[in-house]
């Protein structure tokens, strides 16, 4: 399996160079430097490595060619528009450092905007910097680090729940599925949206059990990733973390109280000293007020798949009555009865995947608070106000669509549990019939045998 793999590797990366002969070598050895990292604190994990292996170089092969594609069929407008964007002031950053006052000029008036996503265009420019304009290695870099993604939600799910079936379960539905592949395939933000998320769940689980240097390390910059991509869930996941911290001790003994002290502590410090909360402060005041929220849900509205345009959140009541359709469409949009693009359309095999999962959902989620509610309650506690969050100012069937995959990475674990619980219900139930039927093929042996001596 294992030459298998690297030879199908060989091809693809044979391929994409015939067909990008131009942008594909550079692209390829961006994405084998970011996800050398990856491949070498996977060879070096325990026996389940030959699994994570695999799984990670097969879901970065799909996203390589994925990308590919897009970029061939300049596809970028209809799944992305916002890859041309950071495209564009990455470049005029990059321009920017070599003292260009017109590139320079317009990167400041993009910044004073108050446009987010800074993060992302830095990244873009660091690497143009570096290896050239070329928007395939940005897509690359992205696929390697939504692969990388599975891999850090299968040992978020391992912590939890120590249970093989449903890490694996978990990591191969971040790995595979539809929607995680094409915003991961793309020059856009969302991968590291993710990946940072994912992470900080992580480094949250494991500083619950023991305050370690390495994840609180992990945990500043993480956050810092998210502030910088998107101010708003840099907010969510510091509450879920403290919250977290405090209703996952296992104990009040001084030494807990102390070492998690200290890293709250440290946190903060990071935070003060970068420059975080000045910065986070001046998004909140800025954007974080129900008539900017309003003004962006009726931009959103607007547009050719938007829903309930003639809501007005900035009142209480108004808020309220939008989150229980908004949460509907969050969850379940778009619908068969709307489709009437193509956009749309091609979604339809991924959605009946995911409305099938929605009871193994809930039952997991179910479970997961009935019996681990300490352990899953960073979880619990950031899904639950980015989901409401969305359910309040998303207007738009694709805006809530492409959002929803920064709760599908979470909600994914919740469905591998259920699905575990299902299968291990029926196995049981096997096992019973069958130890039923062997136990009454014993007690007819035995009739028998009895009438035998009897005559």
């Amino acid at each position: 399996m294992n030459i298998l793999i690297i030879a199908v590797m060989l091809v693809v990366c044979g391929g994409i160079i015939s067909v990008r002969p131009v942008e594909g070598p550079g692209a390829l050895v961006a994405c084998a430097i970011v996800s050398a990292p990856t491949i070498f604190i996977l060879a070096r994990s325990g026996k389940e490595k030959t699994f994570l292996l695999r799984m990670f170089l097969v879901a970065v092969m799909v996203r390589l060619i994925l990308g590919t594609i897009i970029l061939t069929g300049r596809m970028e407008n209809f799944f992305g528009g916002d890859a041309i964007t950071y495209d564009s002031f990455g470049q005029s950053l990059m321009l920017s450092w070599h003292g260009d006052e017109y590139h320079a000029a317009k990167y400041a008036a993009f910044a004073q905007s108050g446009a987010g996503a800074w993060g992302m265009i830095y990244l873009v420019a660091a690497v143009y910097e570096v290896i050239g304009v070329n928007k395939l290695a940005i897509q690359f870099i992205n696929g390697s680090v939504g692969a990388a993604t599975a891999v850090v939600v299968f040992y978020a799910a391992q912590t939890l729940f120590s249970n093989l079936r449903v890490s694996k379960l978990s990591a191969l539905l971040v790995a595979f599925f539809p929607s995680l592949i094409l915003w991961s395939s793309q020059g856009l933000k969302d991968a590291l949206i993710i990946l940072a998320l994912a992470l900080s769940i992580l480094a949250t689980l494991r500083l619950m059990e023991k305050i370690t240097a390495g994840y609180v390390l992990v945990l500043i910059a993480s956050l810092m990733a998210l502030l910088s991509l998107r101010f708003y869930i840099f907010y969510m996941m510091s509450a879920a973390v403290g919250g977290s911290f405090i209703i996952g001790m296992k104990t009040l003994s001084a030494q807990d109280f102390l070492h998690r002290f200290v890293a709250v502590t440290v946190i903060g410090l990071a935070f003060t000293w970068f420059g975080v909360l000045q910065y986070a402060g001046q998004q909140i005041d800025q954007f974080a007020n129900l008539k900017a929220i309003q003004t962006s849900r009726i931009d959103q509205a607007a547009a050719g798949s938007g829903f309930a345009k003639d809501v007005d959140i900035q009142t209480t009541e108004g808020a309220l009555s939008a989150i229980p359709l908004g949460l509907v469409y969050l969850m379940f949009a778009p619908f068969p009865w709307e489709f009437e693009t193509l956009r749309q359309t091609i979604t339809l095999p991924e959605m009946i995947v995911w409305w099938l999962a929605f009871p193994l959902l809930v039952l997991g989620l179910w479970y997961s608070i009935k019996h681990r509610l300490r352990q899953v309650s960073p979880i619990v506690i950031f899904t639950t106000m980015l989901t409401l969050a969305y359910s309040l100012f998303q207007g738009n069937v694709g805006t809530a669509y492409r959002q929803r995959s920064q709760l599908l990475v979470f909600y994914f674990i919740f469905v591998a549990v259920g699905a575990v619980i299902v299968k291990e219900r029926s196995e049981e139930k096997r096992r019973q019939a069958q130890l039923a039927k062997q136990e009454l093929a014993e007690l007819q042996a035995a009739r028998v045998l009895a009438r035998r001596r009897a005559h």
